[in-house]
Formats: C-alpha cells, structure tokens, sequence
C-alpha cells in the first residue's frame, strides 16, 4: 500500500514541507503504513484499493476533512508529507501507546528517532519549518532535538487531530480552518 501510495502521490521532484505525528496507532498507519490514514481513507479518499478491515479511525477522519478542504489529496501530497517521530507503533492492553511513555524511551528510542529524522533529510524537504502534529511531548522532544541537530529552522506545533476530535469536536471546522491557514502560509512563499 505504501508504494501504491508513493507512486500516485509522491513520484515527483516537488519539495514537500513534514508534518510529523508520534508513532503509528494500531487503526491508521498501523494498518495502511501511511499516516493518519486508515483502511476508509485509502480506499474512499485515496482510492486505493485493499482488503483491510473498513475501520475508521479518529484523527484519519479529522487529517482528510483538513486535506479535502485543502483541495484534495493530489494538491496537499504535492505541497506535504506526513510522517511519525518513531516509525513504529505500540500496544499496551489492546490501546496505542507512544513512544515517551516508555520507562527509559530515551535510551531504547531517541537514536532512532534521530535516524528517522536524518533519513527525511534525503529527500527534498522544505528545512525552513516543520510541522508536528500535537503540542505535548512529541513537539518537547523533536523542538529539542531539532535545536541539537538542526534539520529546520522553525519547528512548529499544530493541535493533534485525536484531542480535536475527543474533546474540541464542536470546534472541529475552525481547527481545520486554522490547520490550512497555517498550511497554506508556508506553500504561499
């Protein structure tokens, strides 16, 4: 799915500016491999075709209400990627768990964290800001890490789609509206 993906969407020369969330969740990416993507965006968004299990998942439905108001999926992929701080996901009795929420992530996880961000840098990515999606500890450790390796200039949080949608779904419009607000400014220049 992911070379499916990366053939209909990526396979230019464009420079794209990262969106970066925290590891895949067990009914998006965990699934699909691509972020915030789950098996009914794939299919209905992305028409790409799979037999995964048709399950939605939370911040999939808010990221491609955000791309489609963008202007779809072909002009976002043109401008953006989104990709994870850590490439893969976790469990803990049946739910996602991030990777910071591990005793000792920083010893077991934070060289590949750095490896994930170093391999990002090989491809033409925009290096005058980033995106992370979630204002907690994801954005702590990648502003701190980006202050230590600086792959950009400007590491800047947006709010994460599952907070969004879990505690401020009476405000979901105006957070999309704020999401290609900020979006669109860096695409302008």
């Amino acid at each position: 799915m992911v070379r499916k993906f990366a053939q209909k969407y990526l396979n230019d020369t464009n420079q794209r500016t990262l969106l970066f969330g925290i590891n895949p969740g067990r009914f998006g990416s965990g699934i699909t491999g691509i972020s915030f993507t789950d098996p009914v965006r794939l299919k209905e968004e992305l028409d790409i075709e799979h037999n995964f299990e048709m399950r939605p998942e939370l911040s999939s439905q808010f990221i491609y209400a955000m791309i489609k108001a963008y202007g779809g999926p072909r002009l976002f992929y043109q401008d953006f990627f989104i990709s994870a701080a850590y490439p893969l996901g976790f469990l803990k009795d049946g739910k996602n768990i991030n990777y910071y929420e591990f005793d000792q992530w920083k010893e077991i996880m934070l060289h590949h964290i750095v490896n994930e961000m170093n391999a990002h840098m090989e491809f033409n990515v925009n290096r005058e800001v980033c995106y992370i999606v979630g204002r907690g500890e994801n954005f702590k450790v990648l502003k701190a890490l980006n202050a230590e390796h600086r792959w950009f200039k400007k590491v800047k949080p947006l709010p994460h789609p599952r907070w969004i949608l879990q505690y401020k779904r009476k405000q979901e419009q105006e957070h999309i509206t704020n999401y290609i607000r900020e979006l669109s400014a860096v695409v302008a220049k």
